[in-house]
């Protein structure tokens, strides 16, 4: 049983269907990532956005969801050069020398160029974000100090722009593998995969026009809390000896009350 499931994923057929079911989980990853990352634009100080990171780093779930993505990854890239390699290998026709009437898109042809784009932007967001280090005044902080820079603008903009295009043909792709891709359905899925291509490139590509645009409208404290963090309180001076006691009639004064003793009858 295990020896056919071996060669079975060895083959052509089998690699090319991990390599879609591994790419479908990181679609919806992509799409939850998404949709956790615009807590950015729920308020004007990041805390709704630090408060979303840190439920994600106290879950005690993290390190096994990061193991676990880190293997996806992996495959599905393994999987995707060699996938690449051996449709070389089997056309050594250039692209440019085929006809070019057919299926083939901008997106299908450059699978291997975005997708190598896409894994270096990934290392440089785990970098900037994730193994960079504490974020003492929080990560919505971190994020729009990155993103209001020009090069670390460029970057994710070049990079999530990268994602979209590899998105247009990988979602498509997912559902021929898969044997979804009938023609009476075809139309929907282009266009599903279209969607998800302009939501996920789109979504992803406001954060750093945004930031880099009006960086300080993100992530700023609150001007009342900041006067108020500013703002030294008066200091009272303590009540004295002789304010703490006065000084009943007919008693002596105690001891360095400024009364004299011959005041006293």
């Amino acid at each position: 049983m295990l020896q056919r499931l071996g060669a079975f994923l060895r083959s052509s057929i089998g690699r090319k269907l991990v390599m879609s079911l591994t790419g479908a989980a990181l679609i919806g990853f992509t799409l939850v990532h998404l949709l956790g990352n615009t807590t950015l634009y729920a308020d004007s100080d990041g805390t709704a956005f630090n408060h979303y990171a840190h439920l994600l780093s106290s879950n005690p779930l993290l390190p096994l969801a990061e193991i676990g993505l880190a293997v996806l990854f992996v495959i599905h890239i393994a999987l995707g050069i060699r996938t690449a390699l051996d449709n070389r290998e089997a056309r050594p026709t250039r692209y440019k020398d085929l006809a070019p009437h057919g299926n083939r898109t901008l997106a299908s042809m450059t699978m291997i160029v975005t997708g190598l784009i896409v894994l270096v932007f990934l290392i440089i967001h785990l970098l900037d974000f994730r193994l960079g280090g504490p974020h003492p005044e929080g990560l919505a902080a971190s994020v729009v100090a990155r993103l209001s820079k020009p090069l670390g603008a460029v970057i994710y903009l070049v990079g999530v722009c990268a994602l979209g295009v590899h998105l247009w043909h990988a979602f498509q792709s997912v559902f021929q593998t898969l044997g979804l891709y009938h023609p009476r359905y075809r139309p929907m899925v282009v266009k599903a995969g279209w969607v998800v291509a302009v939501v996920v490139g789109l979504g992803f590509a406001t954060f750093p026009v945004v930031i880099f645009t009006s960086p300080e409208s993100l992530a700023q404290p609150h001007q009342e809390s900041a006067q108020i963090a500013t703002q030294t309180p008066p200091t009272q001076a303590p009540a004295t000896q002789e304010q703490a006691t006065p000084v009943q009639p007919g008693t002596q004064a105690p001891v360095g009350s400024g009364a004299q003793e011959g005041d006293v009858r």
